[in-house]
């Protein structure tokens, strides 16, 4: 070899993906072994050695291949969709912090991520509680509603009565007509909404939750869309809102965003009384909430 040679290097290998891989086997294997055939219906027979459920069985639960899942256990460099993800997460009976955990070793975004939000702790919700009789939620950056004392649970529609995964201010704005009819300046609210939705969603382009989100409103909202196409951006600020609420009449009301975190994310969505009248209607409304019972997480 002269020394004009150049030696061809290998390409540095990814460790980090790597390290993800080994870990996701290790994850899957421990779930599977400690589940009984039982409970997810299979029988045990008399030969089974294996602790747990058999890998063929996993992927017959997932509808997946064996080969394919049997790959994931070893550590192989192969690309999982969040449907499979998903499958399995369901067939591997994982709560909601090992989902999350799952996804994020493979390194994919949850599309239906759980409705139980870490940020809600008891502390948090105390809070909610604590700023009665004033309104109170808490939302995350798509706008789905984690949480809410009981005086927003009345303000703009029966929020009880709304199915959890249509609790999303977005969707309500657009296409729940109690919701919407409370809203006293709708078009400008809707314009904001969307302004604010699409300043936010750059962050989160490829997240399957925000692109399922997006193309719901686009099919179901004709508002939506127009208002989409303009591309406007805006950020979040402190604004008044004006609501007119079924049962006590006009609010007008002082909107302010605590945030939760270091970053734009959850946050805590207060509504003060912007004058004296406001106040006690929101006295009385949470009095009306209060013989209701409490407000459920979102």
């Amino acid at each position: 070899m002269t020394g004009r040679e150049t030696a061809v290097q290998s390409p540095p290998r990814d460790t980090g993906s790597e390290i993800r891989r080994h870990e996701l086997a290790a994850f899957l294997r421990s779930r599977r072994e400690r589940i009984a055939p039982e409970q997810v219906g299979l029988p045990r027979g008399r030969r089974r050695r294996t602790p747990g459920l058999r890998r063929e069985e996993v992927a017959q639960l997932s509808a997946v291949g064996v080969t394919w899942y049997t790959w994931l256990e070893q550590s192989r460099d192969i690309q999982v969709s969040v449907q499979v993800l998903d499958a399995l997460a369901r067939a591997l009976l994982l709560d909601p912090s090992e989902r999350a955990h799952l996804f994020q070793l493979a390194g994919a975004v949850d599309p239906t991520p759980a409705r139980v939000c870490p940020v809600i702790t008891p502390a948090v919700r105390a809070l909610l509680e604590q700023f009665e009789p004033y309104p109170a939620c808490v939302q995350n950056s798509r706008y789905d509603i984690l949480a809410h004392n009981r005086t927003y649970g009345l303000l703009l529609c029966d929020l009880e009565a709304v199915p959890p995964e249509d609790r999303n201010c977005m969707i309500l704005s657009f296409t729940h007509e109690d919701w919407r009819s409370s809203i006293v300046h709708l078009e400008e609210t809707q314009r904001l909404m969307a302004a604010r939705f699409r300043a936010t969603m750059a962050g989160h382009l490829a997240e399957p939750a925000w692109k399922m989100l997006l193309k719901r409103l686009r099919t179901q909202s004709p508002e939506f869309r127009e208002v989409w196409e303009r591309h406007e951006v805006v950020a979040h600020r402190t604004k008044r809102k004006e609501f007119l609420n079924r049962y006590v009449g006009r609010i007008r009301v002082d909107h302010t965003d605590l945030w939760l975190g270091p970053e734009a994310g959850p946050r805590m969505v207060t509504y003060a009384p912007a004058d004296e009248v406001s106040r006690q209607r929101l006295e009385r409304l949470h009095a009306i909430a209060l013989e209701r019972g409490p407000a459920s997480s979102g």
